[in-house]
């Protein structure tokens, strides 16, 4: 029996690789651990998961699952845990773990703790540090009861090194019949895209509200953006006046980073914009306001017009 189970994202080809995240926690919490991958035609994935030091990749391939339909995968984590007499069922937080793990949660009868950056032990007990007040606080929560649901914050776990011996691949049985069928796949929309992943570039160069229009964004921030080989990202008023998409919102609703490199482009710099860039090696803030609450957290700060800067700066970059 696994004490614990980490949900393994995928995009149907290839592991999300923050969601590998979750195996440190693993680690650190101790007993084995297995690796769930829930879809469709996952023998790829599943091979790709065997040196993590897992007991076991536990897959569950069904063509009712090739769509991640969040009331069908929560049928299928709750009863792979039930099986398995798992303890703790572990996730990466992302858009879709959100969705997912607090309706397994609630089938499980289960409490759940979320944004976990660490793991303390208390009198005896094992507690969960969850950052509070968008990253300004933090709590520690100590949880009853034999089984319960964490998702980290993969910023705050290092990478799992892979181990020398492959494990078994294991495949849970199921009926597929049983699922729930409230909600029903209609269609997918996939934005192509040669940047790198938002959550996974090791720059990442974002822009606020002062950019003005969905052009004006994508020449300075994208072009900047591409002359380092980074992702591009923005405020969530950024988003709101429709100048980037909603995946691309970085802070306390949207995703949070940790590259080695995070330029803001006139970005003042709310709380909850913050708390999503924390954990960035070295921050770059341009931005002509002297006092912009952004500055305070900046390794490197310039005050100036974004409009004059950011184009001399792209020219030098592709210049050498």
């Amino acid at each position: 029996m696994a004490e614990s189970l980490i949900l393994i994202e995928h995009d149907g080809q290839q592991v999300k690789r923050p969601s590998l995240h979750a195996i440190a926690l693993a680690r650190q919490l101790g007993g084995e651990y297995g690796l769930l991958v829930v879809g469709h035609s996952l023998d790829g994935i599943a091979e790709s998961l065997v040196s993590y030091g897992a007991s076991a990749v536990v897959v569950v391939d069904d063509p009712a699952l090739a769509e991640p339909l969040a009331d069908r995968y929560a049928a299928v984590i709750a009863e792979a845990a039930r099986k398995g007499g798992t303890k703790t069922i572990l996730g990466t937080s992302s858009t879709f773990t959100k969705d997912v793990l607090p309706r397994a949660a609630a089938l499980l009868d289960a409490p759940m703790v979320t944004d976990v950056v660490a793991v303390e032990k208390i009198e005896g007990s094992i507690c969960y540090r969850r950052p509070v007040n968008a990253g300004s606080m933090f709590a520690t929560v100590k949880v009853e009861g034999d089984r319960r649901v964490l998702t980290i914050r993969a910023t705050a776990f290092e990478f799992p090194a892979a181990t020398a011996a492959p494990c078994a691949i294991k495949r849970l049985d199921f009926d597929a019949a049983s699922l729930p069928n409230g909600m029903q796949f209609i269609s997918r929309e996939e934005r192509k895209s040669d940047r790198p992943d938002l959550t996974e570039a090791r720059v990442v160069v974002s822009g606020g509200r002062p950019l003005k229009d969905r052009e004006t964004f994508e020449r300075l921030v994208g072009g900047l953006a591409d002359v380092l080989g980074g992702a591009m990202g923005a405020t969530r008023a950024a988003v709101d006046a429709g100048m980037a998409p909603n995946d691309y919102q970085i802070g306390q609703t949207g995703k949070i980073v940790a590259p080695e490199l995070y330029i803001a482009l006139g970005i003042s710099g709310a709380i909850q914009h913050l708390a999503g860039i924390k954990d960035s090696r070295v921050i770059v803030a341009i931005n002509n306001d002297p006092d912009a609450p952004i500055f305070q957290m900046a390794t490197y700060v310039f005050v100036g017009d974004l409009y004059q800067v950011v184009p001399q700066l792209i020219e030098s970059i592709r210049r050498g």
